[in-house]
């Protein structure tokens, strides 16, 4: 009988399956006493405002990506304002963008009057799709924004390419990917201008903080004057004269943060791979059971930001929502994904979009649905987003996949009983 309960989903009456402590598992950032003393020297040095802590930091990522130049900002946000800034984008450009993504990739384009265009992710890596980014292209659009999403490089031979035919710079949001590389170039590399974000859940973290990164001068000195006063005297151009006023905004990362992003930096390979050590091996069994993890390609390496998996209709009888109910009942924390479809949110299909961007009313303007994008819908309503486990044991691991393991033996029970009132 004992035998039993524990085979039992816990929503039918069984035994949970997980019971091990998550909060250790799920423990980040990892602070340690190197990055104690990494903070500590700042504070004692008193220079907490332009500490040369900031471009040691600058320098890493720059080293860390192969770019030519880096400039720290206080967060990702500031970091792809400056880039869309430094490409030269004017009102009413177009900049083709993926609708499942962080706000941060999109939104500070209407502060320039750019004009996102959304396009389809694809199901395979839930990256921007190339196939509809094609279709998308017209006589205004000028980029193309790719977010490598939770880690995992986007299908970047084909953008690449078509970037290349139709004159288009990429943009490339990196903030997932800190350590991941496409065909053996490092995430960061990709774009005409990249950026990573430093806040604290991410791969690398430094609290609040972001990199912007490209290889042309010129992009470093349009970002160095909109949002770095102090290095303006520094450039080797003209652009010098606007050292009394820069271009009126002061972005700076703050030395603190700096010092933190330094110091976790030193170990993102190392907690990358327990991340990924961790994920790899509850991937490989849970596509066992019918879910589509989001591994790799063999020319990619990829990262785990955050970790989400696909079910598959064909292979789970059970709706998303009862799904993700009956793993709760094991004690699984499991969920939907936290980053809503961009092309559905209120900013956009109510037009509040207009008061940030004022597009001229001689133009066209484009009207956000939330209805389109098929393709991106469907595929986001099958996702479920897990724990990313980057400190956890192969206990709490196997006692994941026997929850799963459970509750896709007893879909059946489980739908009979629990089955939504529109089903």
């Amino acid at each position: 009988m004992t035998q039993v309960k524990h085979n039992q989903p816990a929503i039918l009456g069984g035994v949970p399956a997980v019971t091990a402590d998550h909060a250790p598992a799920n423990r980040w950032p990892l602070l340690t006493q190197e990055d104690e003393r990494a903070v500590l020297e700042v504070m004692r040095d008193g220079n907490i405002s332009t500490h040369p802590v900031i471009r040691k930091l600058e320098k890493d990522y720059a080293e860390f990506t192969g770019r030519k130049y880096a400039l720290a900002h206080h967060n990702g946000t500031a970091g792809l304002f400056a880039a869309f800034y430094a490409l030269g984008l004017k009102p009413g450009d177009e900049v083709l963008v993926p609708s499942a993504t962080f706000w941060a990739s999109v939104v500070p384009l209407l502060w320039l009057g750019a004009v996102p265009v959304f396009c389809e992710c694809e199901a395979e890596r839930m990256g921007i799709d190339p196939e509809d980014v094609r279709k998308k292209i017209t006589a205004r659009t000028r980029a193309i924004v790719v977010v490598h999403l939770w880690g995992l490089p986007g299908k970047m031979t084909e953008l690449l390419q078509i970037a290349k035919e139709h004159s288009l710079k990429i943009i490339e949001d990196a903030s997932h990917a800190h350590g991941a590389s496409w065909r053996g170039r490092p995430c960061g590399s990709l774009g005409d201008i990249s950026v990573f974000s430093l806040q604290g859940d991410k791969l690398s973290p430094g609290g609040e903080g972001g990199v912007f990164l490209c290889d042309e001068y010129d992009y470093f000195e349009k970002a160095v004057c909109l949002g770095d006063i102090t290095r303006i005297i520094e450039l080797e151009t003209p652009a010098r004269r606007f050292a009394a006023t820069s271009f009126g905004i002061k972005t700076r990362i703050a030395p603190v943060s700096a010092a933190i992003a330094r110091s976790q930096l030193r170990r993102l390979w190392e907690n990358n791979q327990r991340r990924n050590d961790n994920l790899e091996y509850l991937s490989h069994a849970l596509e066992k059971l019918g879910f589509h993890t989001f591994l790799a390609p063999p020319h990619i390496e990829r990262v785990y930001f955050e970790y989400l998996i696909r079910y598959n209709p064909e292979r789970c009888i059970l709706p998303r929502d009862v799904l993700i109910e009956a793993l709760r009942r094991e004690g699984c924390q499991v969920a939907v994904p936290r980053y809503p479809l961009l092309h559905q949110q209120p900013l956009f299909t109510e037009g509040a979009w207009k008061e940030i961007a004022r597009p001229d009313p001689e133009s066209p303007v484009p009207e956000y649905d939330p209805n389109v994008l098929p393709k991106t819908r469907a595929t986001n309503e099958t996702l479920i987003k897990l724990p990313s486990f980057p400190n956890a044991g192969r206990d709490i691991l196997d006692q994941y996949i026997h929850a799963f393991e459970k509750v896709i033996a007893g879909a059946e029970d489980i739908l009979q009983h629990h089955a939504p009132q529109n089903v």
